[in-house]
């Protein structure tokens, strides 16, 4: 019987059992990260280049891509990796390390996307307060408390989830490790600990969410007051793309944890952890750059201009060449 001192490796679970389908999934989910990457990074450099968007809405977007792409980092290079390799092996150190970083950046972003209902709350219905209750002093306090407040849920929970003896073997039902996969894996009474700590925070998360829903209900009955049709479309502009993200990211988490054990297969949970685990990074840029013409307007110029550069310097270098010949 094994327990946590004698193992030294997991299993994950591969993304298919023949060689052929692995090496299409690899190529597959390339595309996945390189996505991510490509459309938070023009979030981040957008952001943090333009002065006229230096404000606390997109400066939690910049935060909110910045963990998006600590999501992404987490949970694929190693599932990528696997499948190249034709491997399930991860390590018990990267083991513990991938779930520590994903549960940090995973609630890091649920708080954060808490305060930023609470931004177009004070932007909709306190825009006269705007200035005052959202200064940069305080944006820079609240995301700070997001980020601290994921890092003491990751650091308590890592700890206690490895903390039990693993007596049901190393191959954990997911392609990468989780907490719930990791209980499973114990079969000794003191997991109750860890599942305590999981309800405790079930409780927080109802809580953020209750205060994202109060924050809504309040928003749309002051846009349903507004008399101008231009109002409340330029409200809608600037809540709707926030409320998809929260309503994807929330539908999606809650399917993963809550969906009944009767349901549940090896090939229903993996596409179930790829949609809350891969999907969101992905898909969060989209949905706030589409209906955000500041925004559009901004990556348009950064990508103009780094055309521009790229074009002036292969220009430079072919004039520096015929001129030496």
């Amino acid at each position: 019987m094994s327990n946590s001192s004698s193992i030294t490796h997991f299993l994950l679970l591969p993304f298919a059992d023949t060689r052929e389908l692995q090496l299409w999934h690899f190529w597959l989910i390339l595309g996945i990260p390189l996505a991510a990457l490509l459309g938070n990074s023009l979030i981040i450099t957008s952001t943090a280049c333009g002065q006229h968007l230096h404000t606390p809405r997109y400066f939690f977007l910049l935060n909110l891509s910045l963990l998006d792409l600590g999501c992404i980092s987490t949970m694929v290079p190693k599932s990528m990796a696997n499948s190249l390799w034709d491997t399930r092996d991860i390590s018990y150190t990267a083991c513990a390390a991938q779930i520590f970083f994903f549960s940090f950046l995973f609630s890091s972003e649920y708080s954060l996307l808490t305060i930023m209902s609470y931004d177009c709350y004070v932007a909709i219905c306190k825009p006269l307060h705007y200035g005052s209750l959202l200064g940069s002093r305080a944006c820079v306090h609240m995301a700070a408390a997001a980020w601290g407040t994921g890092f003491l849920y990751a650091l308590l929970h890592t700890a206690s989830a490895f903390s039990l003896p693993l007596c049901g073997g190393n191959a954990v039902e997911q392609f990468f490790c989780g907490i719930p996969h990791i209980l499973k894996l114990s079969r000794s009474h003191s997991y109750l600990r860890e599942v305590g700590l999981l309800v405790l925070s079930c409780l927080l998360a109802l809580g953020c969410f209750v205060f994202i829903v109060g924050s809504y209900v309040q928003i749309f009955r002051a846009v349903l007051s507004v008399p101008s049709e231009q109002g409340r479309h330029k409200a809608f502009s600037m809540c709707l793309p926030h409320l998809a993200v929260v309503s994807l990211f929330v539908r999606s988490g809650s399917f993963a944890y809550l969906k009944l054990s009767s349901f549940s297969s090896p090939s229903l949970d993996l596409v179930v952890s790829v949609r809350y685990s891969v999907v969101p990074p992905v898909v969060n840029p989209l949905i706030y750059s589409l209906r955000n013409q500041e925004l559009k307007d901004a990556v348009r110029k950064l990508v103009t201009g780094c055309v521009s550069a790229a074009i002036h310097c292969l220009l430079s270098s072919a004039m520096g060449s015929q001129c030496r010949s």
